[in-house]
């Protein structure tokens, strides 16, 4: 396990190289640490659900950085999914969706996917030059979120391959979660975008 700082450019490098083999990178978000890996590689996925240890039934989201990359990943879009996106991202909103062939089928047992663009520079740098993470918080499930590298190193330093240290993270409660493959689309979890929010823009 090896910790960089985003000071210079050579921490993307490294990143980078790390989630081509197969590897994990835990880097900051908007709200916590997460841990990250290649969305179209199976393997990579499993041990994804291993580090976390977390049951395979209960689906990881896939972090992207640009529209191009949403669409590259989903196999349809909807209305009511591209009128969310263009107002809540980047930023604390999930979108559900049946997902592309070529994303891993073991992101989910359910053919979905949950998508967002997170609204942090050094996640969006990172996504936009490696592609697409399926990316679950940065901690064992049960235990408390990470927020900064420390936390990481000591809580699950055996299971990172790199931890790309941006600093200490606001925290905050998870994204609010939309399922668009109803319609009406279904909201899942309310987060830091209310009901009323998403009401609102579904119905203009």
């Amino acid at each position: 396990m090896e910790i960089v700082t985003t000071i210079g450019s050579d921490w993307k490098r490294q990143a980078i190289e790390v989630l081509a083999q197969g590897e994990l990178v835990a880097f900051p978000t908007d709200t916590v640490y997460g841990l990250g890996a290649d969305a179209f590689n199976d393997q990579a996925v499993r041990k994804l659900y291993l580090a976390k240890g977390r049951s395979q039934e209960k689906a990881i989201p896939v972090l992207v950085a640009t529209l191009e990359q949403f669409v590259d990943i989903v196999d349809q879009t909807t209305l009511p999914a591209m009128r969310l996106v263009e107002k809540f991202w980047p930023g604390p909103l999930t979108i559900v969706l049946q997902q592309a062939s070529a994303l891993s089928a073991e992101i989910s047992a359910y053919s979905t996917v949950g998508v967002r663009i997170p609204d942090h520079p050094i996640a969006q740098e990172l996504i936009r030059a490696a592609g697409p993470l399926a990316v679950t918080s940065a901690n064992r499930s049960g235990d408390p979120e990470a927020c900064t590298a420390e936390e990481i190193e000591t809580n699950m330093g055996a299971q990172v391959d790199l931890i790309v240290d941006g600093g200490r993270t606001p925290g905050g409660q998870p994204s609010t979660v939309v399922d668009c493959t109803q319609d009406p689309p279904r909201i899942l979890r309310v987060g830091p975008i209310t009901e009323e929010e998403i009401r609102s823009v579904l119905l203009t």
